[in-house]
């Protein structure tokens, strides 16, 4: 990566873009301070990834969340797997508990505490993982690729977790992603192409630009569709509309105005 500047406001939620190899996993370890920068500074609420004592800190307030779920899975049994970044950290029993439990609770695995991680599935394992870097307590979560390797089901359901607990907790989030429609969640993303920023703005309206692909990019299948539409000569709605609500809204709205015209003989 090269040429980069960028800030994120605590609290705020910023999607990345990109075509593979385009920088986006490489941004995730800058912030997570596994990966360094040759050049450049990279600070972390105020603290420097550059000098070494800061770097333990840094992976304190900064969780990360990798595609692959079993990449962080380290113990035999969920709760084991969750207390055992609180416990690396040298806390009492007491604390190392609270946080487990809080992490299992917010993450909807408290029932399954004592189940082998080898018989979760797919989607409880990335809740595992997310669980995991929760019970650091962190002040952001960077999640790369986190929902590549579930279902549609399964990837909404991490999604709306995290933006709960961004609400709640007031966790400042980053998600690296290919899904466009996962993008739209966000209040602003970033574009990555060739390790350097070529976007950033308010996701729906990077997202209807008609050159996205250019940058290694799809639209989401509702503007393909409204997309495909217009090319038979539809008109596009004034806004854009991205999410299958809005497209539903703005296809009925299309509707209604071609019968109108009909009716009146325009």
């Amino acid at each position: 990566m090269r040429g980069l500047t960028f800030s994120a406001p605590a609290g705020s939620f910023t999607a990345l873009m990109g075509a593979s190899a385009s920088g986006k996993s490489t941004w995730a370890k800058l912030l997570n301070a596994i990966l360094l920068p040759q050049a450049g500074e990279i600070l972390i609420d105020g603290l420097s990834t550059a000098a070494a004592e800061n770097r333990a800190l840094i992976r304190r307030r900064v969780s990360l969340v990798s595609q692959n779920p079993d990449d962080q899975i380290v113990a035999t049994t969920v709760e084991e797997d969750v207390a055992f970044g609180p416990g690396n950290l040298g806390l009492p029993s007491t604390e190392v508990r609270e946080r487990t439990d809080e992490a299992l609770r917010l993450t909807g695995l408290e029932s399954l505490r004592f189940k082998d991680v080898g018989r979760l599935s797919g989607g409880q394992k990335q809740k595992l993982a997310l669980a995991g870097a929760l019970a650091l307590r962190p002040k952001a979560l960077v999640l790369d690729e986190a929902t590549a390797m579930l279902d549609p089901a399964g990837r909404d359901e991490i999604l709306d977790m995290v933006c709960a607990l961004r609400r709640r907790k007031n966790l400042t989030v980053f998600w690296c992603t290919h899904r466009a429609e996962e993008a739209l969640r966000a209040e602003r993303l970033v574009v990555l192409r060739g390790g350097v920023v070529a976007l950033d703005g308010v996701p729906a309206d990077i997202l209807s630009r008609p050159d996205t692909a250019d940058y290694g990019i799809l639209p989401p299948p509702c503007g393909i569709l409204l997309q495909k539409l217009a090319a038979a000569g539809c008109p596009a709605p004034e806004r854009p509309a991205l999410s299958p609500g809005s497209c539903a809204d703005a296809l009925t709205a299309l509707w209604a105005r071609r019968e109108r015209e009909e009716i009146h003989g325009f």
